[in-house]
């Protein structure tokens, strides 16, 4: 009952969206037709104002077209994982954890924070977080990959230029119907102590849980639950969600992007630089889409960034079938 009523809450927001348009499109014809006959310059820019509303909801619903993914619609689990370089890296990881916070915040997604590992002197190690609302999936798998800063350090007492790199790995959280079989004897389960705030019962038990799946390597954790069951039972459904993913890009056969992806989560092949200095510049190396404004980029200002990515997806996805023909 609960899935049928958030695919009703979806219809219904998607169906409102084509609407509004619809109403705002016999406005403007009809505000055109008196600026016309008037000519009155305050009824144009009252016309160009209308014509811009419309324009971000037809990006919006052109967006959601691109998404046509069987897990597209889901929520989504992200892990960001410091690289090489210490403080540095891990201040990074920390910058990106707020990015994509505020990035959430702005589409009105929910965040939980999953399990975070917090740095020695500064910024995290890793952290995952649970990203709640429609398409979360869908526009947070173009940020797979890994993330590449260059600035002057705010650690260096020499102000010195510095390169960064962190990782971020993205899944879908997938329905308690989906069948995925885990054995037992594949799976090593560790209980400690949970880092950071949290309350009494957090700082003084060992509740958190941290699962690897031999056969994949996968290491889920989990520590934000009140009890070491919860907390298991959390970091089982984000393993199953995990494999899943995993299964059905086999299922889709998607063998190109597959291996885009692999090398993308390389060290050193990284899908997006932020430069702060000697310049002002974000770069997604896949699409070649830039900013010179990498402060609006870095407070959540993704959706242009991730709508690029999203139709060089599908024009690739068109072309690989075009030259299967």
């Amino acid at each position: 009952m609960q899935k049928i009523n958030q695919e009703k809450v979806l219809l219904e927001r998607e169906t409102s969206d084509y609407d509004t348009l619809l109403s705002q499109a016999g406005d403007a014809q009809a505000l055109l037709e008196m600026v016309v006959e008037s000519q009155d310059e305050d009824l144009f820019k009252e016309l160009k104002s209308e014509c811009t509303k419309m324009a971000k909801i037809i990006d919006g619903l052109e967006v959601k077209s691109l998404l046509s993914g069987s897990t597209d619609i889901h929520d989504s689990y992200m892990t960001i994982n410091s690289g090489a370089g210490g403080t540095e890296a891990q201040d990074w990881a920390e910058i990106l954890l707020r990015m994509y916070l505020r990035y959430a915040e702005r589409q009105g997604f929910k965040t939980e924070v999953l399990s975070i590992n917090q740095g020695e002197e500064a910024g995290i190690k890793s952290v995952t977080l649970l990203i709640q609302g429609p398409y979360a999936f869908g526009y947070l798998k173009a940020e797979n990959g890994v993330h590449r800063l260059v600035r002057i350090s705010p650690f260096d007492s020499n102000a010195r230029r510095h390169t960064s790199f962190a990782s971020i790995t993205v899944w879908p959280e997938v329905d308690d119907d989906i069948e995925v079989v885990i054995k037992d004897e594949d799976l090593n389960i560790d209980t400690y102590r949970a880092s950071g705030a949290g309350g009494q019962h957090v700082n003084k038990t060992d509740s958190a849980v941290r699962i690897t799946h031999k056969p994949s390597g996968i290491i889920i954790a989990c520590q934000n639950q009140r009890s070491q069951h919860a907390n298991r039972d959390r970091a089982m459904k984000m393993l199953k969600a995990a494999l899943y993913e995993i299964e059905l890009k086999k299922l889709q056969k998607e063998k190109e992007d597959a291996d885009a992806q692999k090398k993308a989560n390389e060290w050193g092949s990284q899908i997006r630089s932020y430069v702060l200095h000697p310049y002002q510049l974000v770069k997604d190396h896949r699409t070649n889409w830039e900013s010179s404004q990498p402060s609006q980029i870095l407070d959540g200002d993704l959706s242009e960034m991730i709508q690029a990515y999203l139709k060089h997806q599908v024009a690739g996805q068109q072309k690989s079938e075009g030259a299967a023909l």
